[in-house]
């Protein structure tokens, strides 16, 4: 074997950067080399210089690729999908406030809510101001049914990418689980504590400055099994739940099986946690009847 055959550049044409890159991502090195001294005598690069700018351009093309890769994969593209919904949701809201006040000064029977755009959407205005208003009312209408369209996404997309996240938490918590940790291998690899509280960092912060109380959930509040479990015992179902989750983070993660077992764990463990102060067991009703698997109501 000559002394650059195994080297990342043998055989490769200088102006070969696709195939450049390709072996720049693709390949390991078992030991340190004299690199740059051996391309310039295989007659890869004219000198040390030109060597480590072809090297830089086939990292630089490598790391492309790969944040490429990263973003158009199935967790990354509901991460996005279930921030766009939040984020029509929250501009639909602000929008129909100021609906509701500016539409208040022109009709009388203007209500308030996204729900009051529709009426005002189908209204045929008889002034400039009118228009305005049935215009910015229409505005409203088609960002609350995007909202309700990217929900359907997410609820369809989310239990392929994490089956079993989906099956316990519910699409759209699973989704927001998903894209409070930046994606599903960062959630699979955080610890159950640190899903117990994602979506509430403002007050994890704020007890760490010394200025709160230790917050003993985020956004897993919204579940059935930490929501309607006494208040007393809330604490014990949320790092119950967490746990479970963390689970199932993990396996949908690296195996991507469906394991119902995980379900029946969790429902076992939420029962021994209510009976302590009288609860409804999970599944026997209570004020809001039978739970869903999800119980998010986002």
């Amino acid at each position: 074997m000559s002394d650059t055959e195994d080297a990342w550049f043998a055989g490769l044409a200088p102006d070969d950067i696709e195939e450049a890159t390709a072996r720049v991502r693709d390949g390991t090195g078992d030991t340190p080399r004299e690199w740059p001294t051996l391309a310039v005598e295989a007659g890869y690069a004219t000198d040390t210089d030109d060597y480590y700018q072809r090297l830089h351009e086939a990292t630089l093309a490598a790391t492309r690729g790969a944040v490429r890769e990263a973003e158009t994969a199935d967790d990354r593209q509901l991460v996005h999908a279930v921030r766009s919904m939040d984020d029509t949701e929250r501009v639909a809201n602000e929008l129909a406030e100021r609906l509701s006040e500016w539409a208040g000064t022109r009709f009388e029977d203007a209500g308030t809510g996204v729900d009051a755009a529709r009426p005002l959407a189908e209204r045929d205005p008889t002034g400039p101001a009118e228009a305005r208003i049935v215009s910015l009312a229409r505005r409203v209408v088609d960002l609350t049914d995007e909202r309700d369209d990217l929900r359907a996404f997410v609820e369809r997309t989310a239990p392929d990418v994490a089956p079993n996240l989906s099956a316990m938490a519910g699409p759209v918590l699973a989704a927001r689980l998903v894209a409070l940790a930046g994606g599903l291998e960062p959630l699979a690899k955080k610890p159950s504590g640190t899903v117990q509280v994602l979506g509430a960092e403002d007050a994890l912060f704020a007890h760490l400055r010394g200025r709160a109380s230790s917050p003993k959930h985020g956004v897993i509040y919204v579940h059935d099994y930490v929501r309607n479990t006494d208040p007393d015992e809330r604490g014990s179902a949320a790092r119950a739940l967490a746990g479970k989750l963390s689970i199932a983070a993990r396996v949908d993660h690296y195996s991507g099986d469906l394991r119902p077992e995980l379900q029946s764990d969790l429902d076992d463990r939420i029962a021994t946690i209510r009976a302590r102060t009288g609860d409804p067991a999970p599944g026997a009703g209570g004020p809001e009847g039978t739970p869903e698997p999800g119980g998010d109501d986002a």
